[in-house]
């Protein structure tokens, strides 16, 4: 008995490694903190009836974003781990096997368990409010999006002390992903926690096209949305044809493991290339799905601190567009060497700088937006102005890559490492970053420090060039990605070196964010206007934190930048009071656990699929199929917020009624 339960251990639980025992202690002490606190403050209840059961779409962005931060730490420490063990030759900080189990978890961590609630938590915390919304078009299956994410992105990163995590590289490409290269449950691990997590992406995706679509304040014509909630648009219809497109891949590639099919083996007649060619079909265009809600943030933020209409609206919202149609054109630029031939090459090539032309045009937008602009550089635009230098040298290396000749030689260098993480952490995170900054008072009712956040730039971007430029030549030097350790004979230990010191630059600023995030919670400049940036839309024209109920009076819109109008006509003055006879009692939908059981049921049957216990596996999706049907005959669903109360929010706010 003993033997057995030993047997059992020692396979079920990731052991032999001084940095997973650690790893498991730190979560041992952290799980045992929070309940400690939820036990001691009697904070259950408050825990189940504010947050695991909301459906307010304000919560929801809270949760994401808070979710997203700590996925950043999870993949900035991997990053870190492997910047150690390249920071000189022939290092053994990490065995082989875990260095690739470290950067295959990395790269997907970053990708869609950190970029992709961090742009669901802005697209939650923004969209409604500056279309003037009371909520979004689904408010009950906006919660089940999220508890998919967060319970897709546990059961992945579990991967880490039970099982044993992927090691296939951060698309698992086969053979290394199929049984014969990874017999182990990592990579079950990886397919179930990225497919509970992007169903809950792909009705993100829905939810917001049907939001932004059926929901605008009246007057608000699509000439007149506001950029960032075009940049959402644009964004969701790529999500809805691109999500479907890796739930289908990552179904095939467990049906080899788990079925014993041959769909990517080419010994059983299968074709690996046709994965990869899939893959990408879907991963090229999630490029584009993370990466235009940050020209969005970006175009919002350089009109209100330019103190500007923004340049060529028109021209932007075309780009934006044309964007989210060629994004589906040039995934076969991530394998010219595939030898598809000069004619399809030649036909990616061109769609591949096709789309550098709109993206380009809207770097000349904000220059003219900022040209002759009374410009502050408050923390938000400090974060838009790094990124246009940076995203600029990551466009102009993208041009190279599109190259198909030269990609021969550029191909899976580390020239191709920098350029990727020059555009995904300087056009993406920076733009999230940004957001985050400038919606943060919004949100919270305060801004964030400003000379910590000084502190915490001034890391990021330094610490950026000096870890990712050594990069792009030792691409040149003939490093390749994927690399565990090296001689001397190679030289190319000194800009590694450099490399490593700038990582953790970029580590220490995002200390300094933590730092500063604690030290604002309770130091932080209150916003007792609701306007603490004196912007130009909806958004900023209710209190901070906005009510449950967003606005008491649905706003009518009939400019395209409506606060900021507003503001001009009233010459800034204090707004008339809201007579009592315009105000109603407002319809809202009902807080429901049914979302956080059903996400957890589908973690129970991924988890059980994991491991090939068929008995959990099923039981599991009983208990999805019984959530849905419990939701079918759930007819109280939604309630009216009584006129008295609305009355005393918007008094307590201080806002005349």
């Amino acid at each position: 008995m003993y033997a057995s339960i030993k047997s059992f251990a020692s396979s079920f639980f990731v052991t032999g490694d001084p940095l997973i025992y650690g790893a498991d202690v730190s979560i041992a002490l952290t799980s045992i903190a929070i309940l400690f606190v939820l036990f001691y403050f009697k904070k259950w209840g408050w825990l189940w009836r504010e947050w695991l059961t909301t459906v307010d779409h304000k919560k929801i962005g809270i949760m994401y974003l808070i979710a997203s931060l700590l996925m950043l730490f999870r993949g900035g420490v991997d990053a870190l781990l492997m910047r150690t063990q390249l920071a000189l030759p022939n290092v053994h900080f990490l065995q082989a096997d875990h260095y690739n189990e470290v950067f295959t978890t990395h790269g997907t961590i970053m990708i869609l368990f950190m970029a992709m609630p961090m742009m669901f938590g802005l697209f939650n915390m923004v969209v409604p409010l500056q279309i003037g919304a009371r909520d979004v078009a689904y408010p009950f299956l906006n919660s089940v999006s999220f508890w998919l994410f967060l319970f897709g992105a546990m059961l992945f990163n579990i991967s880490f002390v039970i099982g044993g995590s992927p090691d296939a590289g951060w698309l698992s490409y086969p053979p290394l992903s199929e049984l014969s290269g990874s017999s182990g449950v990592g990579e079950n691990f990886y397919i179930w926690g990225i497919q509970i997590s992007g169903i809950g992406s792909l009705a993100t995706g829905i939810n917001f096209i049907v939001t932004i679509l059926k929901m605008r304040a009246p007057g608000m014509k699509f000439m007149k949305m506001p950029m960032f909630t075009w940049s959402v648009f644009s964004s969701s219809i790529i999500i809805i044809f691109a999500f479907p497109i890796l739930t289908v891949t990552l179904a095939l590639l467990f049906i080899d493991r788990y079925m014993g099919g041959h769909l990517f083996t080419m010994d059983g007649g299968g074709f690996p290339m046709m994965y990869i060619n899939l893959i990408w079909m879907w991963g090229h265009p999630e490029v584009y799905i993370v990466v235009l809600p940050a020209f969005g943030i970006f175009s919002e933020i350089v009109a209100t601190f330019s103190r500007k209409r923004i340049f060529g609206y028109k021209s932007m919202v075309f780009a934006l567009m044309s964007i989210s149609i060629l994004s589906f054109f040039t995934w076969v630029h991530h394998f010219f060497t595939m030898g598809s031939g000069a004619d399809v090459n030649v036909a990616f090539a061109i769609a591949t700088m096709a789309i550098g032309i709109p993206t380009g045009a809207k770097v000349f937008n904000w220059l003219f937006t900022m040209f002759r602009g009374r410009i502050r550089l408050e923390q938000p635009m400090m974060w838009t102005l790094a990124f246009i230098p940076c995203f600029v040298v990551g466009g102009a290396t993208g041009v190279m890559l599109a190259v198909a000749p030269a990609d021969y030689q550029y191909h899976n260098s580390y020239f191709l490492i920098a350029h990727f993480h020059q555009v995904l952490i300087g056009g993406v995170v920076f733009g999230y970053l940004a957001g985050i900054y400038y919606w943060w008072p919004k949100l919270f009712g305060f801004k964030l420090n400003e000379r910590l956040g000084k502190y915490a730039f001034w890391l990021w971007n330094i610490g950026f060039y000096v870890c990712f430029m050594p990069q792009y030549a030792l691409g040149f030097m003939g490093m390749t990605r994927r690399v565990y350790t090296y001689g001397w004979d190679m030289g190319w230990g000194p800009l590694n070196l450099v490399s490593t010191i700038g990582a953790f630059l970029m580590g220490i600023g995002f200390v300094f964010q933590v730092w500063q995030i604690l030290y604002s919670v309770k130091y932080g400049e209150r916003d007792k206007t609701g306007d603490p940036w004196n912007a130009r839309t909806l958004e900023w024209s209710i209190p901070s934190p906005p009510p449950m109920y967003n606005f008491a009076v649905v706003p009518v819109v009939d400019e395209r930048d409506p606060f900021w109008e507003e503001k001009e006509r009233r010459n800034f003055a204090p707004a008339e009071p809201v007579p009592v006879a315009k105000l109603e009692p407002i319809h809202m939908p009902r807080n429901s656990g049914i979302p956080f059981i059903f996400a957890a049921c589908w973690f129970v049957a991924g988890f059980g699929f994991v491991f090939g216990w068929n008995w959990m596996a099923f039981t599991g999706l009983a208990g999805v199929g019984i959530s849905l049907l419990v939701r079918s005959f759930t007819y109280d669903t939604d309630y009216y917020v009584p006129l008295e109360e609305v009355i005393e929010t918007e008094k307590a706010a201080g806002r005349a009624v």
